[in-house]
């Protein structure tokens, strides 16, 4: 029975959905629009040359695994891409993008069209396996308004670790996202130390005091994205050495896989070619003795060899349980830095970081906003910020507040509901008949006194800003004059039941309905 290309991107989207969160599904595959079926080839038409090529980027394996599942090994997946979204008059008109390969060097060049088997990304289709799921693919980018091209591995390994038959350690990437870099990496005192150890590591590896370099930190704060910087600035300027990029799971299920094929030597032999090891995610092998006895001769071999060892974790090494002793030692022989939540400047600079890569223009008003209502996590900071810049460009309007404020409905919990500074200021401000903007001015009269400190003290309380950043939106004043201020308030509570009511009457306007 013929397939109608209508519901197999219906079953297509359903694989998807259950692999992505609900706000990238809205964003990002609603859009999509299913154009035809032709035997095993199903054309989809996208909106524009961005939004093709961040699906080439960040969903990739999840369109493969669906074409796999809907179509088969011999399916593969072609984008029409709307160029010109036409008028009254005129049509919509779209660019139909071939999947394209680049030829391995030192092979002969593959025929025109597409490659036989492959999707649209220039991929194998790859099917769902037990362990996890297949690599990531090789992405190319559309420029210009021309077809992706999408460069392929040099050589296909059955597993990586083939490479220590041969000892050519150059036919195995080192698994780098090559847009982490040190350019485009903000600094700020939540990451100085860190960011400095690595440009240092990264200058002369193995050679530092910092080896191994321990990062560590919790969810989303830039932790892989700085030991990446760190192999992609070697890569550059080291060309002959071989940097390697694996997380302590993918590490732990080739071992695994190494056991079951009898090829542990084989799989060390692999890791004792690397010049540069980048572990990430060290925490992941807790209570995995064999594993981590692997690692344990690895880094021996590696580290008397002058070669660099990076890691990461979400805690320090004290905190590491399920791990042997003996490795924990080793892990503080270099030097642990750890990476803190960005404080409210630092998130500004990383909304006007990225907006500035991308193109977007973002008023002020909707940065101090987005820095913050995320206040913690720089990947969900992100996040929001490629959802802005897709719905901007989906609906060709410009980002305003309320937009962002949609955005964030879907990502931050209660946005509504959150008290602010901004919140705080015109509530205290109200009651006691001064004009906000006051409260960040200079002025020593008695009354705007009172209402800045009240509302300095009510900041402290109801949000988890610092000291720093609180005095930032009183008018850049320094964490000396918020502790100062905190302290009136309190003594002020303590002394004076008139103000004590007052202040009473005021946080029922800030506690939690």
């Amino acid at each position: 029975m013929s397939q109608d290309f209508r519901s197999v991107w219906a079953n297509c989207l359903r694989v998807i959905r259950a692999e992505v969160g609900e706000q990238s599904f809205r964003t990002w595959f609603m859009p999509i629009v299913p154009v035809e079926l032709q035997g095993k080839v199903l054309t989809i038409q996208v909106p524009s040359v961005y939004f093709y090529e961040y699906l080439e980027e960040q969903y990739v394996e999840e369109l493969k695994r669906a074409i796999y599942q809907e179509l088969g090994p011999e399916g593969r997946l072609e984008y029409s891409v709307v160029v010109d979204q036409g008028n009254a008059q005129a049509p919509p008109r779209a660019m139909h993008l071939p999947p394209a390969r680049k030829a391995a060097p030192g092979t002969p060049a593959a025929a025109p069209g597409p490659a036989r088997g492959y999707t649209g990304t220039g991929a194998p289709a790859v099917p769902p396996r037990a362990g996890g799921a297949p690599a990531r693919g090789y992405a190319g980018a559309a420029g210009s308004g021309a077809a992706a091209a999408v460069a392929a591995p040099a050589v296909t390994l059955r597993n990586p670790f083939d490479a220590a038959k041969t000892m050519d350690r150059n036919i195995v990437p080192s698994q780098l996202n090559d847009s982490y870099t040190f350019e485009n990496y903000v600094e700020g005192d939540c990451n100085r130390l860190a960011r400095s150890a690595g440009l240092a590591v990264a200058n002369k590896p193995g050679t530092t005091a910092f080896n191994p370099l321990m990062v560590y930190g919790g969810v989303g704060l830039g932790k892989t994205h700085l030991v990446q910087a760190i192999g992609n600035h070697i890569k550059v300027t080291n060309a002959e050495k071989f940097v390697l990029y694996v997380s302590a799971e993918k590490f732990t299920n080739q071992f695994i896989e190494s056991l079951q094929r009898n090829a542990v030597q084989d799989f060390a032999n692999f890791y004792l070619l690397v010049d540069v090891l980048i572990l990430d995610d060290v925490q992941f092998l807790a209570n995995k003795g064999k594993t981590q006895e692997m690692f344990f001769h690895i880094f021996n071999h590696l580290h008397q060899g002058g070669r660099q060892i990076i890691m990461t974790s979400d805690r320090p090494p004290r905190e590491l349980s399920g791990l042997e002793d003996r490795l924990l030692s080793r892990f503080k022989w270099g030097l642990t830095a750890d990476v803190q939540s960005p404080d409210f400047e630092t998130r500004i600079a990383i909304i006007q970081n990225k907006a500035e890569q991308s193109g977007m223009e973002i008023t002020p008003q909707v940065v101090e906003y987005l820095a913050h209502s995320v206040p913690t996590n720089v990947r969900e900071l992100e996040g929001v910020l490629v959802s802005l810049m897709a719905q901007s460009s989906l609906n060709r309007r410009d980002i305003d507040l309320e937009m962002a404020k949609q955005a964030l409905r879907h990502i931050i919990e209660e946005v509504e509901a959150e008290v602010n500074v901004d919140f705080i200021q015109k509530t205290v401000a109200d009651y006691f008949g001064v004009a906000v903007g006051l409260l960040k001015e200079k002025t020593r009269k008695k009354e705007i006194v009172t209402a800045r400190q009240v509302a300095m003290y009510f900041t402290k309380e109801f949000t988890s800003h610092s000291l720093k950043t609180i005095g930032f939106h009183f008018g850049g004043r320094d964490h000396a004059t918020v502790i100062h201020s905190v302290q009136t308030v309190s003594d002020l509570i303590d002394s004076d039941h008139k103000f004590k009511a007052q202040i009473m009457e005021l946080r029922k306007k800030f506690a939690p309905r």
